[in-house]
């Protein structure tokens, strides 16, 4: 299969968000080869686990297309990463060695915007392990939240098992009624005490506060009121987020992660009138991000 691919014209397309690290290999035509999967790719919660986890999903991507033969220094590649909207680790990540050809490093946010209208302006919320608004109208650049967790990203996945951790402790304080979203906390994390359980999430990432999102959406889904409080705070907070993108005047607006499809029930009417749904993913956002760069590039 090698001997027929043109390596010059391969792109690796790499969204690295709090949780995983997602690359795809494609084609001149962006036709997708092969897809690897790996963790963590926020340099903002490790720097070496952030690379690490770029160059294996890299690698798989190329495994997955049937081209592990390659190496990744033959190839080009756009990557768009979580916490790089911060000037400390956009500078960390550019000093980084890469294993790539060449490497068009932007944040999560552009390339997702890219990705859901097809390099076209627009407007995306994200709802992941993090949550954020951005929006691109005209050459402009506007950005919402992604403060990060735990002192930001309401409406994510880290925010909703955060959380529901607080309530469970209140509630074993016996300071709120009982609920059933406790108690499939508890069973999830499989503690019974407020001593085990605090010890078992201190210090714990975003990453890890995540998983606990679907206790809260599978007790919601039976109505318990702790449960659907917690989702309707974070749902209005992502329903603001929308209201201001909008005043940017996007022509689309997305509302994507992995939390979206959860999420967007509970938002308000007007907003979900308005959403549109991503036309591609967040890693082919990335490989027409570092096209466009290359092309910018020819044009000077």
């Amino acid at each position: 299969m090698t001997d027929n691919i043109n390596k010059n014209k391969l792109f690796m397309g790499i969204d690295g968000g709090g949780t995983k690290c997602r690359a795809i290999i494609v084609n001149e035509s962006n036709d997708v080869l092969g897809t690897g999967i790996a963790g963590p790719g926020n340099p903002l919660h490790g720097f070496a686990q952030a690379t690490a986890s770029i160059e294996q999903s890299a690698r798989l991507a190329l495994q997955d297309a049937g081209l592990a033969d390659i190496s990744l220094s033959e190839i080009t590649a756009g990557i768009g990463l979580a916490g790089v909207n911060l000037p400390s680790l956009l500078t960390q990540m550019n000093q980084w060695h890469s294993p790539f050809k060449k490497m068009y490093l932007t944040t999560d946010l552009l390339i997702a915007c890219m990705g859901a209208h097809q390099g076209e302006d627009g407007a995306v919320i994200i709802a992941g392990t993090g949550s954020c608004g951005f929006s691109y109208v005209n050459g402009h650049a506007f950005m919402l939240g992604g403060h990060g967790f735990p002192h930001g990203d309401k409406g994510s996945g880290a925010w909703v098992g955060f959380v529901a951790c607080q309530h469970a402790l209140m509630e074993l304080d016996k300071l709120v009624p009982s609920s059933l979203l406790t108690t499939q906390v508890l069973a999830h994390l499989k503690v019974s005490n407020a001593v085990q359980l605090v010890e078992l999430i201190a210090n714990k990432p975003a990453a890890y506060f995540a998983q606990l999102a679907a206790c809260v959406f599978k007790s919601a889904q039976q109505n318990d009121a702790a449960a659907i409080d917690i989702i309707k705070d974070g749902a209005n907070y992502i329903s603001d987020i929308a209201r201001e993108l909008l005043k940017q005047n996007p022509p689309r607006i997305s509302f994507i992660g992995g939390l979206s499809e959860s999420i967007t029930t509970w938002l308000d009417s007007d907003i979900k009138s308005k959403l549109a749904a991503p036309l591609s993913a967040p890693e082919m956002g990335a490989v027409l991000y570092a096209k466009q760069q290359i092309n910018n590039t020819r044009q000077e």
